[in-house]
């Protein structure tokens, strides 16, 4: 339950940064000095050539990344029902870190003074429209399986009755254990497209999702597997058909 932190930081500190984009970009306001330094220290040249393009590309992953949070936070206060599990105090810290700088790293992918002035020239290109598809695709799944997750603990009335584990069915739970880790990876993978799939930095962070995801599925896998004789034996624990 504690994961309700983390998205509570996402969303205040990733909407402050996407109403700095939006104003930098849409008004030709500078962005404070302060994120300015942080760019210097990342090793962003701020001087580098001027693509408008991916400028709104990363003004629109900021965006849907926000909406993101905004939707796990949403769910974690109306939604889930969490069991009495703890987390370690330094997957904790981690994960507040984590969310502070996904944001920043798409903030770093544009120069953060050469359009100083100018408005920005919006031009929807063709992963545009296929990454965000990709990305409410995606989003809608996870939902669905994280209602059907929740559900397991409740009666017909929607009032909590248990906290224990119970087998889940329906959607992508038919092919794979965990479809919400499944679907949390296709969400940074459509944001990768978003930003026009040659973005280097970004598949990085798709690739420690990956990592991620694909240990917590495996673990709660094989939590499935142990706990459950009856559990199905065609369902892999991540990746449908794969993994």
């Amino acid at each position: 339950r504690w994961f309700t932190h983390f998205y509570v930081v996402s969303v205040l500190w990733n909407g402050f940064l996407l109403i700095c984009l939006f104003r930098a970009e849409f008004l030709g306001e500078s962005f404070p000095l302060w994120i300015q330094d942080m760019h210097h220290a990342l090793g962003r040249d701020s001087q580098s050539e001027d693509m408008g393009n991916e400028h709104f590309s990363a003004l629109l992953v900021l965006l849907l990344l926000w909406l993101h949070s905004c939707r796990r936070l949403a769910e974690c206060l109306w939604t889930s029902v969490f069991s009495s599990g703890v987390i370690h105090v330094v997957q904790y810290c981690f994960g507040l870190g984590y969310y502070i700088a996904v944001g920043s790293t798409v903030l770093c992918q544009v120069p953060t003074n050469v359009r100083n002035g100018k408005k920005l020239s919006v031009q929807i290109c063709w992963y545009h429209i296929i990454g965000v598809m990709m990305y409410i695709w995606a989003s809608l799944h996870q939902h669905r399986c994280l209602a059907i997750l929740a559900n397991l603990r409740k009666n017909k009335s929607g009032k909590v009755v248990s906290l224990s584990h119970s087998i889940p069915f329906g959607d992508w739970f038919e092919s794979v254990s965990c479809p919400h880790y499944f679907a949390e990876l296709l969400i940074y993978v459509s944001l990768a497209i978003t930003l026009g799939i040659h973005n280097v930095t970004w598949w990085c962070v798709v690739m420690y999702v990956l990592f991620n995801q694909a240990l917590a599925a495996v673990l709660c896998h094989e939590f499935y597997q142990k706990k459950f004789s009856s559990y199905p034996k065609h369902r892999k624990a991540f990746i449908p058909l794969v993994f």
